[in-house]
């Protein structure tokens, strides 16, 4: 692979994927030393990803619809004043095709398009560095302990106390077919054996609050930033989650969990099993019990 000065990395979303991706990050950081280094992807993690420790800025494209052509004409004059040696396309969409063709036309560009579709998205964006002869010691073990901040949850003390487990109820509002039906029974019972719960909760999952038990900080305390959220996942003594992002952050931080998972993804294409986070598979969330998941805790 050709040294380049200025790289263009693409990686509109979605929150998951960008957060599996950090070993990725830190193959192509690793590989181009001195180069600097900007992200394309949207505003929602524009706040998260400049933390970064392998991105130096981070530009903002929130897939606007193509037919609003000012908002295309100035995201092209952004992108063509910048003068990339190198684009590589994690995202290897029909939207970043267009991109290639008509923004950035005579830029080298890596990207898997006309590839056959990998068996995992890391697994797609490991052999797109392969095949670049981009060495990929990390793709596989992405650490985001970068985004945890002790301070940041000073308030956590006065409701909880260590070993406690953390609850990831919830989904986006686009995927609540991924929602385990019984993390409320699965609190009580937790209390009941002695644990502190920690309720974490989106903005699409406020309605699931009084149901319960533990402590949830968007009840008292507001949303949780990246940073919070990272933080308290990574001081919890074990996670249980559905097929969601903060699920893949407790993953990527070497915590013991467990991701609860219906028929809709399979384990093996999330990737979210690493180390001593784990996944359970069954054919109907509602008939996988309380007791079962029991089982999987320390």
């Amino acid at each position: 692979m050709t040294q380049a000065n200025k790289i263009l990395l693409i990686k509109h979303g979605a929150f998951g994927d960008l957060i599996q991706a950090d070993g990725i990050f830190k193959d192509i950081r690793q590989h181009f030393l001195d180069a600097e280094i900007i992200l394309l992807t949207m505003s929602r993690y524009e706040s998260l990803m400049v933390r970064s420790p392998y991105i130096d800025s981070i530009m903002i494209d929130d897939r606007q619809p193509l037919r609003r052509l000012k908002h295309q004409f100035r995201l092209s004059r952004q992108l063509i004043q910048h003068q990339f040696d190198l684009v590589i396309d994690l995202q290897n969409s029909d939207r970043t095709a267009l991109y290639q063709r008509f923004f950035l036309p005579d830029v080298d560009w890596i990207s898997r398009r006309g590839a056959k579709a990998p068996e995992s998205g890391l697994k797609g964006l490991k052999t797109l560095l392969t095949q670049a002869d981009i060495p990929t010691h990390h793709a596989f073990f992405p650490d985001v302990k970068w985004m945890t901040e002790s301070h940041a949850i000073k308030f956590l003390w006065r409701h909880v106390k260590q070993p406690y487990i953390a609850l990831i109820p919830g989904s986006s509002a686009q995927h609540k077919e991924k929602r385990w039906p019984y993390y409320a029974e699965l609190s009580f019972k937790l209390i009941e054996l002695g644990y502190d719960v920690v309720n974490i909760l989106g903005p699409d999952e406020q309605d699931m609050a009084a149901r319960l038990a533990g402590y949830t900080p968007a009840k008292d305390y507001g949303m949780l930033n990246w940073f919070e959220l990272a933080t308290i996942l990574n001081h919890a003594q074990f996670v249980v989650g559905n097929d969601t992002g903060p699920s893949h952050i407790a993953s990527c931080l070497g915590k013991p969990g467990l991701a609860l998972f219906g028929p809709t993804t399979s384990v093996e294409r999330s990737e979210l099993q690493r180390g001593d986070f784990r996944a359970l598979q069954v054919n109907d969330l509602y008939d996988l019990d309380v007791h079962e998941v029991l089982q999987h805790l320390p």
